[in-house]
């Protein structure tokens, strides 16, 4: 597969600054939905990119430093539990594509977005399984995928050390619900996802 087949696409249509957009954790129960935007140079080609999710740990942060050290431009945005619970979670990993986008240093002329619409008026291709198909797209699960471990593992994991977010995460795995169904949901639990798990335990504040 060629990772680089749509930007290709984009450079023939004289489209010079493609920006990658993905998001992560939209199936978690906790914590932020995390959104990347990358622009890399054109023709780069990053050895061993690709979706975040088939990654181990230790190759995304491999990957994560040489993206970060090659774009052109890098942005990150988060959306909260908050709003994820007010405006539900895929306006919510919408917003924060957006955020990721708004944030680049470097103004994009054309954006790769994984199987999304990212609300800019910026010519767009949303790209089914972006992430196993695009070099842009992948580069920016990979970032938005390690910023979000990072979080889980360091300041979220110091907020709420009960929780085992360091290990799941956020997702709803066996550890993740037992620990909610003995110690209630944290302010950073998303309620909106909680219905069958729990009834009307108390907040922790």
């Amino acid at each position: 597969m060629d990772m680089l087949i749509y930007e290709k696409g984009c450079w023939e249509q004289d489209y010079r600054r493609i920006a990658g957009v993905d998001e992560v954790g939209r199936g978690c129960l906790f914590g932020d939905v995390v959104a990347a935007a990358v622009i890399l140079p054109e023709g780069l080609i990053i050895e061993g990119v690709d979706d975040s999710k088939k990654l181990t740990a230790k190759k995304r942060e491999m990957l994560f430093e040489l993206i970060m050290d090659q774009a052109l431009a890098v942005s990150v945005g988060h959306v909260d539990s908050a709003v994820i619970d007010e405006i539900n979670i895929k306006q919510a990993s919408r917003l924060a594509m957006k955020k990721a986008v708004e944030g680049l240093e470097c103004h994009p002329d054309y954006m790769l977005i994984d199987a999304e619409k990212v609300d800019l008026p910026l010519p767009q291709q949303a790209i089914i399984k972006g992430d196993a198909n695009s070099q842009s797209i992948a580069a920016a699960s990979i970032v938005a995928k390690v910023t979000r471990d990072r979080l889980c593992e360091g300041l979220w994991e110091e907020l709420y050390p009960d929780y085992g977010i360091k290990i799941h995460k956020g997702y709803a795995t066996k550890l993740h619900r037992e620990q909610l169904l003995a110690l209630g949901p944290t302010p950073m639990h998303r309620r909106s996802f909680l219905g069958k798990i729990l009834s009307d335990e108390p907040v922790l504040f």
